[in-house]
């Protein structure tokens, strides 16, 4: 093995692992038919953080290590996305444990659909290339189109799979069509090449390719208006993926977008920022008002990601290190709640099935004291209530916007968060103030630590941890501006 080729298995090291891992299972699954679907699951957890803990040990010797011409980088941004990433994931999977058997839907395959998606966010955050940025993100949504449409004997999650299919389609088709005309104006692919070709002055044709390459990306990370899937399949798809599409891919999807906007596009942040205020501004406004008149819990949720997708967007508008250090603060503040929220939507179970009514949550801490206490914590977080962590993560992105003289923007978002507060606010006055409805059955005990470790992370008494997060963040970023 020569010199060139060792170095790019250490590289590729914790995708091969995983991918090796994900046939592995799916040969297993076909030929032993008495391997059961929670045994899949497990498996499957176990080989995603074996997956983080490898990109953590490539991340040891310090600095960045490239693979295939530079087409692959493992910096301290690809780490850190992947062990989010990584630990995001098999906390949905052990989400989906329940679930899946009492909804008729326990099957391998979902195990080893979640390994194949979270292998294409792999390639995603650590792509340096125009060709492996769009073959990640094909990895991806493959397997998250089948995943959105998992349960096949429900017809909502049938319809959710095949919006999302035909929409999701349509994005790849803009944004390859970006991608085409930035190849045109560059001549070349790498991330390298195209920053060097494009420089300060970029060209019409670069520009245009790269509002199509925008208007792709914004709708991975559900971002207006390219939003229109999002309430849709977060409603139709069963409630563990729902979850799944809710963490770990808007994670990659966002860190992918930092990297694009700011490593070959770093010379032209005047020409594309306008582009990101105005997705910023859009999502907020469509999150914030499409969430005060829903009554299922996951289409709130829905028109909640695309809201905060926005305030994300408002710390790349700044172009500047500490936005992106904000953004991927929020991205993992974000992260570890939402979670949470959808353990305790999880929980959401009577005898005769689940339920997805907000009104259902009606006096919850009178039925169910630990959840209600959990929910109403992790819904306080998000709405950005001080001192929560949820709190923290608005302000260093406002504190980013305002420092890149986009004042405007941050008044924006704290006005949008105002109005936010109210669908959150009100969950909470259904859960301590409202009569009973009647009580859920009690839920399984992975559903409950879930959810009290994502609330105890946003609490007070334990936001502290989010200095560390704060300073492996910054670490992160940095890696952009070397």
């Amino acid at each position: 093995m020569s010199a060139l080729s060792a170095t790019d298995f250490d590289v590729v090291l914790p995708e091969l692992v995983l991918a090796l891992a994900s046939m592995g299972l799916l040969v297993a699954g076909v030929i032993w038919k008495k391997v059961q679907p929670r045994q899949m699951n497990l498996v499957a957890i176990a080989m995603l953080l074996i997956y983080g803990a490898l990109a953590l040990g490539g991340a040891a010797g310090g600095g960045e290590t490239e693979a295939f011409g530079g087409v692959f980088v493992n910096d301290r941004l690809a780490v850190y996305a992947k062990v989010l990433i990584s630990l995001g994931a098999a906390a949905t999977l052990l989400l989906a444990d329940r679930f899946m058997a009492t909804h008729a839907a326990a099957r391998f395959e979902y195990a080893v659909l979640a390994m194949i998606s979270v292998l294409g966010m792999g390639v995603m955050v650590s792509a340096r290339d125009m060709m492996a940025l769009y073959m990640g993100i094909e990895l991806q949504s493959l397997a998250l189109y089948v995943l959105a449409a998992f349960n096949r004997d429900s017809l909502r999650s049938s319809e959710a799979g095949l919006k999302y299919f035909v929409l999701g389609a349509l994005s790849s088709g803009i944004m390859l069509y970006g991608l085409s005309l930035i190849y045109g104006a560059a001549g070349g692919t790498s991330f390298a090449a195209i920053g060097a070709a494009i420089g300060e002055d970029a060209p019409v044709m670069a520009m245009v390719g790269l509002v199509f390459l925008m208007s792709g990306l914004a709708f991975k990370v559900s971002a207006a208006p390219f939003h229109m899937w999002t309430p849709d399949v977060y409603e139709g798809a069963p409630t563990p993926v729902t979850a799944f599409f809710a963490a770990a891919p808007k994670v990659a999807a966002m860190v992918l977008f930092a990297r694009t906007m700011m490593d070959p596009f770093a010379q032209s942040v005047d020409s594309w920022r306008q582009v990101m205020v105005a997705l910023s501004v859009l999502s907020l406004g469509f999150g914030v008002f499409g969430a005060l008149a829903q009554t299922n819990i996951k289409r709130l949720m829905a028109y909640s990601s695309i809201g905060n997708m926005g305030y994300a967007l408002m710390g790349l508008a700044a172009g500047t290190l500490a936005g992106v250090q904000a953004v991927l603060l929020y991205m993992a503040i974000y992260m570890a709640t939402v979670i949470g929220a959808f353990a305790c939507i999880l929980a959401m179970r009577r005898k005769d099935g689940s339920v997805e009514r907000i009104e259902d949550l009606a006096g919850l801490v009178r039925t169910r004291p630990g959840l209600g206490v959990a929910f109403t914590v992790l819904m306080l977080s998000i709405a950005g209530l001080p001192p929560l962590a949820g709190f923290w993560a608005k302000w260093w992105v406002f504190l980013a916007a305002v420092q890149a003289g986009l004042v405007w923007l941050a008044v924006a978002g704290a006005v949008a968060a105002v109005i936010g507060a109210f669908y959150y606010l009100r969950i909470v006055k259904l859960i301590w103030f409202d009569e009973p409805a009647p009580s859920f059955v009690e839920p399984a005990r992975p559903l409950k630590a879930i959810a009290f470790v994502s609330a105890a992370l946003a609490f007070p008494v334990l936001v502290v941890f989010i200095g560390p997060l704060f300073t492996q963040a910054g670490a992160a970023a940095r890696s952009l501006f070397l």
